[in-house]
């Protein structure tokens, strides 16, 4: 079997100089440079949700670089996410409640809203980054019935901990473990693995085109091996609820391609790293505080370089170098094995010619427990008006009103708006937000 059986129809095709009397309109005349390998569900081309070709044999290609049930998306981590939550719902359908972290992707809180579920979060004192413990996981399993636990491991800024003894944990209770590694397919290949699957996850969602060499909008759905909850056999009914019937093949070409690089991307990554790592020797040396564990990301504790992650992304851009996120606190840059040596020293060149200041005192932000007035769906589903931020007080949340990136609600739907969270949306630049409309 091939490592591309898609991009090997695609390279017949194309050699075929076909008669296109079919989707899409642009006939395979370059534009973008593209539409020539852009194709629909033709004959011998597979389709997605009814794998049973190509499309098959490549996925099978991916399940076995990934030791799980892989499944393609051309919709990201978010149709990724629905689906994980979609199986859940079929399993347990009685079941509504759902143990999670707060610093799940608001794709998480419109799934739930919509197959009617229920999230409890797990109490914490942070909001893009927050750590869970195998202690709490379990006390919070042992007083009360769950149909899944759900994390976000690695989160935004590249903070992680440890998922084995969560894994164990779930599972001695007989609880499915889901997990958003959008930001960590590629931990799939370092030596060990610290890919959740291999730490014990039953469903686990990864964005391909975050870390890997693949366009945007591609990512896989793994089920465990063992598939002890038997996610697999409805994966792609899960998938297909929610995703377009019309998925792009160049997005699932590039997933193919990738299980032609794959193999080597271990050795990739053995030699790209070291060098990520003496970029950051460097900007610790010059007196930048660095956070988070995840090897691939450098975070910036711009405030203790006497800046906001804003100003400092808006010098950088001045000198060509865009980062991946910044806000009032920090500077976040995403690197891969397809950077250069170039990229790396230019960018490292850039900021070290930024002058140190005295630090900013970081804001103490208050993350006081918020009170919940409805569930996530009966606030999502509402009436609702989008009000200024200063009208929002004693309000229930409708919306996530937050963009992507970070795509993390600073509040959950359904939670009543207190001080604390109005500091908190305006020290992230939310002037306005989506309330449930009061009855009259």
């Amino acid at each position: 079997m091939t490592d591309t059986p898609l991009c090997d129809f695609l390279d017949r095709y194309e050699r075929s100089h076909p008669v296109r009397l079919h989707m899409p309109g642009h006939k395979g005349v370059p534009s973008l440079g593209c539409e020539p390998r852009d194709i629909t569900e033709i004959d011998g081309a597979d389709a997605l949700y009814e794998a049973n070709d190509i499309l098959l044999q490549s996925e099978r290609r991916a399940s076995e670089h990934f030791g799980a049930h892989t499944f393609y998306s051309t919709e990201g981590s978010s149709l990724c996410i629905r689906a994980m939550l979609a199986l859940i719902k079929k399993r347990s359908p009685q079941q509504k409640r759902i143990l999670a972290a707060r610093n799940a992707h608001k794709t998480f809180l419109s799934a739930a809203a919509l197959l009617d579920l229920d999230p409890v979060f797990l109490p914490t004192d942070g909001y893009l980054s927050v750590t869970v413990t195998a202690e709490e996981v379990d006390a919070h399993l042992g007083q009360s019935d769950y149909a899944a636990v759900y994390l976000t491991v690695p989160d935004y800024l590249g903070h992680s901990y440890d998922l084995a003894p969560i894994a164990a944990v779930c599972r001695a209770h007989g609880v499915p473990l889901l997990v958003d590694n959008a930001h960590g397919a590629y931990l799939k290949f370092l030596s060990p693995s610290r890919h959740p699957i291999d730490l014990g996850a039953d469903l686990c969602c990864d964005s391909a085109h975050k870390t890997l060499p693949a366009l945007t909008g591609a990512a896989y759905l793994h089920v465990a091996k063992d598939d002890r909850y038997g996610f697999a056999a409805g994966a792609k009914e899960a998938l297909a609820l929610f995703g377009s019937t019309s998925p792009s093949y160049l997005i699932l070409q590039s997933l193919d391609a990738l299980n032609g690089s794959l193999r080597s991307l271990p050795e990739q990554l053995a030699s790209f790293l070291p060098k990520a790592a003496v970029l950051k020797a460097a900007l610790t040396d010059a007196g930048f505080a660095l956070l988070g564990e995840e090897p691939l990301k450098v975070t910036i504790d711009a405030n203790a370089y006497g800046y906001t992650g804003d100003a400092l992304a808006a010098l950088l851009q001045s000198q060509g170098i865009y980062s991946e996120y910044h806000d009032p606190q920090v500077l976040v840059w995403m690197l891969s094995p397809c950077n250069t040596e170039d990229d790396l020293f230019r960018a490292k060149e850039a900021l070290l010619q930024i002058p140190k200041r005295d630090p900013i005192t970081p804001l103490q932000l208050p993350f006081a427990s918020a009170e919940r007035a409805c569930s996530v769906r009966e606030a999502m589903l509402a009436p609702s008006e989008r009000l200024p931020l200063s009208d929002c007080l004693g309000r229930v949340l409708a919306q996530p009103c937050v963009g992507c990136p970070p795509a993390v609600p600073i509040r959950m739907c359904g939670e009543r708006i207190d001080a604390a969270a109005v500091s908190q949306f305006r020290f992230y630049g939310i002037e306005t937000l989506s309330v449930v409309k009061n009855a009259d």
